[in-house]
């Protein structure tokens, strides 16, 4: 039987005693290389009951603050239609006082997180990381497609990208090099994930697409990108910025589960859960 709940039977909460709601968001009209993301939300839900809900690292049991998983955010293909459903939902959340947590799904459906903390929150940076710029203004005739998940993000609040590796050439305009930090100079000198986190603002919203990490360590993404960091280079750079920072939420998404490979999956549940182990440990 499907888990459809974050944790399955370990944590069982109402919506009315959770302080953190997961959304998952079962889309992937808009990509265009590996597809299956739309898989992703069940694939991690499905890993998660594995996890370990006491937290050696920050010594706290996140999920006594309260977890729900509301039921997958199900949409037509139109990216206009899933922005609008994801905006309404955390737009809700918000007014609500709840921690919103967005499981993809492809990029596509972070816009309408960004909408919705940009309209609740000021002195906002929305932080990205990813292995791709995602800059395009346009991609395949929608400003909606994934690929341009950053340009859309950039009419919501400035934007701080952490761990870029590809890019292509009509993005150039687009790019602000002194608020990128590529995965070669991060590999190179470890002391600029300090200096970018130096460059938040109070609040913080933060994107995850998990073709940031080294395909060695998640294959399971739509576009692997080698020349990644690893996974605990990530996390210490994001212990950092929920340590300095208020985030308002956060997403996970991009993750394309295989059969015969279940550890990507865990992984993505594991990341989200020490995610809000940093959030909850102050």
């Amino acid at each position: 039987m499907a888990v459809t709940n974050f944790g399955g039977d370990e944590v069982v909460y109402g919506y009315d005693e959770s302080e953190i709601i997961i959304i998952p968001v079962p889309y992937d009209a808009t990509s265009t290389y590996i597809k299956g993301a739309d898989k992703g939300p069940a694939a991690i839900l499905d890993a998660s009951p594995a996890l370990e809900f006491y937290d050696i690292e920050t010594g706290t049991e996140a999920h006594r603050k309260g977890i729900f998983t509301m039921p997958p955010l199900v949409t037509g293909p139109d990216p206009e239609e899933v922005t609008e459903a994801v905006f309404r939902t955390v737009s809700g959340l918000l007014a609500e006082k709840r921690f919103p947590v967005l499981m993809g799904g492809n990029h596509t459906v972070s816009v309408g997180a960004f909408r919705a903390v940009a309209s609740v929150f000021t002195n906002l940076t929305i932080l990205q990381l990813d292995a791709h710029s995602d800059l395009r203004p346009l991609y395949e005739g929608s400003p909606l497609n994934h690929a341009c998940v950053m340009s859309r993000a950039k009419e919501c609040a400035p934007v701080l990208q952490v761990g870029i590796r590809s890019m292509a050439y009509e993005e150039l305009p687009y790019a602000d090099s002194s608020r990128i930090f590529y995965a070669h100079e991060l590999w190179a000198d470890r002391s600029l994930y300090a200096r970018a986190a130096d460059l938040l603002t109070e609040n913080v919203y933060i994107t995850v697409d998990l073709d940031v990490f080294d395909p060695s360590v998640m294959p399971s993404t739509g576009t692997p990108e080698p020349g990644g960091p690893d996974y605990r280079e990530v996390m210490a750079f994001l212990r950092e910025v929920f340590r300095r920072y208020n985030v308002v939420g956060f997403d996970v998404v991009e993750l394309c589960p295989s059969e015969t490979n279940k550890a990507p999956d865990f992984m993505a549940a594991k990341i989200i859960y020490q995610m809000l182990s940093y959030k909850y440990s102050g």
